[in-house]
């Protein structure tokens, strides 16, 4: 380990819930991203190294969570099926974004000391 300290920092992780409900955090993003830019959720599920099981239960969940769809499938079958990220999942994607971003600026502008635990002297 170096001499130099690390310096201390914060990083920030958001999820956005509904009724107590988890609807959107950073995976569930990344999926419906994911899905917009494959058309699939199989697809989208490769992508990120998850089963297909795992994927569509998101999607259910997203769905529920939200009251509204934010993904729409159809069935497979011969033709093979495909997924698509309804208007409100786009809505969803950016209010995220937006909302992440306010966050992680909020965030910069705290500063930590260097030593932010240290006890000052005479005070517990």
């Amino acid at each position: 380990m170096s001499s130099e300290k690390r310096q201390w920092g914060l990083k920030v992780r958001v999820w956005v819930e509904r009724e107590g409900q988890k609807v959107l955090g950073p995976g569930r993003v990344e999926l419906l991203e994911h899905i917009d830019r494959e058309r699939s959720i199989s697809a989208a599920a490769r992508k990120m190294r998850m089963s297909y099981r795992r994927a569509w239960e998101l999607v259910q969940a997203m769905n529920l969570a939200a009251g509204i769809s934010l993904v729409e499938a159809s069935p497979g079958g011969s033709r093979g099926g495909g997924a698509s990220v309804t208007p409100h999942g786009y809505q969803a994607i950016r209010l995220y974004r937006t909302i992440v971003a306010q966050f992680i600026e909020t965030a910069e502008q705290i500063e930590l000391s260097k030593e932010p635990l240290s006890t000052p002297s005479g005070k517990r």
